[in-house]
């Protein structure tokens, strides 16, 4: 739908702009948008670079076992099937510290590597396993104490309070990630009786 649609509208610019005179003005922001969304994508990379750098760091210390001794209870409850002392166990702690740390681009990979393991783990490769649900699940709420990329795109666009949307993304992540989890729960008890019957 939206290979359909952005060329409308691009189309659709480029008449109005002939028309109504503003050829030089397109031009313009042409150039100008390209040079802000280069600009835009150096930040952001040098960013995901170096929070990717901070948390393989971080995997190598004590921090990350002292975060992973307290939310283990947690994480019990949301994968009971899994060992926290397996590469499964760890990348999935790694993703969902990642997150909780507002690190989203440096969760990315740590996400992708926790499906790996967890695919790799899963009998039935062309159905998600539960674990494989919950991980997907807590990925898309994505519970933050500090939303760094949010943080970081709102500087680059010259907002004046780039922090003002912290704690409305606190009670944003919270519910998500509580509704998320509540629901899969559900989901998860229904689809695993019925396999039994």
């Amino acid at each position: 739908m939206l290979n359909i649609l952005w060329p409308i509208f691009i189309v659709i610019s480029i008449i109005y702009a002939v028309i109504s005179g503003n050829v030089e003005k397109l031009n313009n922001s042409i150039f100008e948008s390209t040079k802000n969304t280069v600009e835009f994508s150096l930040t952001l990379l040098g960013m995901t670079c170096l929070w990717n750098g901070i948390m393989e760091i971080a995997s190598n210390t004590k921090m990350i076992e002292y975060l992973c001794k307290l939310l283990k209870p947690i994480l019990k409850l949301l994968f009971p099937n899994i060992d926290e002392k397996s590469s499964t166990g760890k990348n999935v702690m790694m993703n969902i510290i990642a997150n909780i740390l507002g690190l989203g681009n440096a969760a990315t990979p740590l996400g992708l590597k926790a499906m790996n393991d967890l695919q790799r783990e899963n009998k039935e490769k062309t159905v998600l396993s539960d674990n494989m649900m919950m991980l997907i699940v807590l990925n898309t709420a994505s519970l933050q104490i500090i939303p760094t990329t949010v943080l970081a795109i709102r500087s680059s666009l010259g907002s004046q309070n780039p922090s003002v949307i912290i704690f409305p993304v606190w009670i944003a992540t919270i519910c998500a990630a509580i509704v998320g989890i509540f629901c899969t729960k559900i989901l998860i008890k229904i689809t695993n009786s019925n396999r039994r019957n």
